[in-house]
């Protein structure tokens, strides 16, 4: 596993979309974002096969994590935002802006993380990467749903500057664009 002690590519991607270079350790670093495509199927599914040996299915569960689930959300053409950060081949986190092909105005975002990038900027690079994705295409908040006892999801929630409320035994979370 690479030594992710000191800022590696995903923290560059916050001031652009595509990194080349380096991580501590000296292994490859080619960061990018990219919307959801049929070329990315296997590393989406080699992503949920990881998050369903974590137990992410506790946590993150809008779809079957499933090689089937990521070959259809690969090739899906609608109004809704399905993307991944891409360390070189392997997809370190996946994420979503759902609700527009249903027609709400405000989109939910949501994102998991290989359990082996956790802790490293990951999650947040991807989440403001699909702020602004959802603010170029005219939302002015973004909404997402939070189990109150996930702690490290809430903490990044909240220093993005989501307020958290109790609805049931979740917490729903807005953000302003």
């Amino acid at each position: 596993m690479a030594d992710r002690s000191r800022p590696g590519p995903a923290a560059a991607l916050r001031s652009g979309g595509h990194v080349a270079g380096r991580w501590a350790d000296g292994s490859p670093g080619d960061v990018r974002y990219e919307p959801l495509n049929p070329d990315l199927g296997d590393a989406l599914a080699e992503l949920f096969a990881a998050l369903r040996a974590a137990g992410a299915e506790r946590w993150f569960h809008p779809h079957p994590l499933t090689r089937d689930e990521a070959e259809r959300l690969c090739a899906y053409d609608g109004g809704d935002v399905y993307a991944v950060l891409v360390d070189g081949t392997r997809v370190v986190a996946y994420g979503m802006l759902r609700g527009w092909d249903a027609g709400y105005e405000i989109p939910s975002l949501g994102i998991a993380v290989h359990p082996a990038e956790r802790g490293q900027g990951v999650g947040r690079t991807l989440m403001e990467r699909l702020h602004e994705e959802a603010q170029a295409r005219g939302a002015t908040q973004v909404r997402l749903t939070v189990y109150a006892d996930n702690e490290p999801a809430r903490r990044l929630y909240e220093e993005l500057g989501y307020e958290l409320e109790l609805k049931g035994d979740d917490l729903v979370g807005y953000l302003a664009l």
